[in-house]
């Protein structure tokens, strides 16, 4: 079975690091190339004639290679073809009537950057041109091409430190790595897929469930079949998104007639997504890692659609498309939690929200800010209940008694405790109830 082992990489030496930033920089600049050939016969430009098929990647390939090595310069350019593959694959799917999985036009693959602005700093390497030896002084060694050893008068393959320790040491096979620079945590990465024996257990238990209520103002719900709850809180990340948005508009507004951005606009794009990426990725690890030790071998995943349609308001359609990107943090949460044989299943979880757990009534209940009240009687948070209700709707039955809920906030490197929390459970959690002996929710913040 697949997995894959995500890990930090550090150079050895101030050498070291921009030697492979120059690498990844090729690799960059090498993708656009490819990429912009074809581009070009996709849309028919002139000059530009064929399929996109026919670009000429043999020459773009020997340019390269004396900076990446001829292995890494052919994965950087297969890469490229599988994306176009892929994007014909969803074009296909998006025409086709029959299939309502795809409600977004596709777009064709893109570019990864300039030199005047900054590219996107990644590259691929064939599993042949690495090797990875973990231990107490875990290291990975790539290959690099021989001009670019010669510029820094480097002999042999690039070193570098890993820190940390992979899920899955042990493996039948590896795959090609991918190794980019996170410009967010200012630091290096590596994704290593690899085959590890079916033998492997992969969870404790591998047998309870999960389900997740996705929101605007808390990110993510989640309640499980042991009866634990998370609450993922997002008004921060919000701000700091709708803030860096409205910077954005500020500078479009005073761009002068016939322009229609300009490159600090662009940077700031870029880094309000790698910002919203980053607590992303830092969220599906955190989650999964706890869930991954409470024996959940499925998460299910409420999905927007049909919410979106029923009863959402146009300023939570705008937070949920534009800053949470549910598609996005959906794949990505299903490609994490391969690492940890858990699956994803997207479900719909429409009127989750405003059905009352007592009574099951849909149109009585009223929500104001994070709570949800019946006149049954019932009251306690809107986004913890729904993912219990979620769950119950997925197992067709009841779920176990609740302990009480863990709340995190984001504190642009980690989910941790909240700074105003009334309650230190420990270093990253805050202990919440969904109500307090007199009945008043006790959420730990303010709209």
């Amino acid at each position: 079975m697949k997995r894959t082992n995500t890990f930090v990489v550090r150079p050895l030496s101030d050498t070291g690091a921009q030697l492979l930033r120059d690498l990844l920089d090729a690799s960059a600049a090498l993708w656009n190339e490819v990429n912009y050939q074809r581009l070009m016969r996709y849309n028919d430009e002139d000059g530009f004639e064929g399929d996109i098929w026919d670009a000429d990647t043999g020459s773009l390939e020997g340019r390269y290679k004396g900076v990446l090595g001829a292995s890494t310069a052919q994965q950087v350019i297969r890469k490229n073809s599988e994306a176009w593959r892929g994007f014909f694959r969803v074009k296909e799917q998006y025409h086709d009537e029959s299939n309502t999985s795809i409600t977004d036009h596709p777009e064709p693959p893109g570019f990864r950057g300039n030199e005047r602005e900054g590219r996107q700093l990644k590259t691929v390497i064939r599993n042949t041109s690495y090797t990875i030896e973990w231990g107490t002084r875990s290291r990975l060694e790539i290959l690099v091409g021989k001009e670019l050893k010669d510029r820094y008068e480097h002999t042999g393959r690039l070193r570098l430190e890993i820190a940390g320790n992979p899920n899955w040491p042990e493996y039948e096979k590896q795959g090609r790595l991918d190794l980019w620079y996170d410009e967010t945590a200012d630091t290096f990465r590596a994704s290593q897929p690899v085959t590890v024996s079916d033998d492997i257990r992969d969870t404790p238990l591998a047998s309870e469930k999960a389900a997740l209520d996705i929101g605007a103002n808390n990110l993510v719900a989640c309640t499980t079949t042991t009866g634990e709850q998370y609450l993922y809180a997002g008004r921060g990340l919000f701000r700091r998104f709708r803030g860096t948005t409205q910077e954005i508009a500020r500078l479009q507004s005073k761009i002068e007639e016939g322009r229609d951005s300009s490159a600090r606009i662009r940077r700031l794009y870029r880094k309000r997504t790698r910002r919203r990426d980053h607590a992303q990725e830092a969220l599906c690890r955190d989650l999964l890692e706890r869930l991954y030790e409470e024996g959940v071998d499925t998460v299910y995943l409420g999905g927007l659609t049909d919410v979106l349609e029923t009863h959402w308001s146009v300023q939570i359609n705008a937070k949920t498309h534009n800053f949470w990107a549910f598609k996005k943090f959906s794949e990505r949460l299903a490609c994490t939690a391969e690492e940890y044989g858990i699956s994803v299943e997207v479900r719909s979880e429409a009127w989750t929200s405003q059905e009352c757990p007592q009574c099951g009534s849909r149109d009585r209940t009223m929500r104001h800010q994070d709570t949800l009240t019946c006149p049954c009687g019932f009251e306690g948070h809107a986004d913890l209940t729904a993912s219990e209700t979620f769950l119950e709707r997925q197992i067709g039955d009841e779920a176990r008694p609740m302990a009480r809920p863990v709340r995190f906030e984001w504190d642009d490197h980690e989910w941790s405790e909240s700074s105003y929390s009334p309650v230190r459970a420990s270093p990253k959690e805050q202990r919440t109830n969904r109500s307090t002996s007199d009945g008043k929710i006790a959420t730990g913040e303010t709209a």
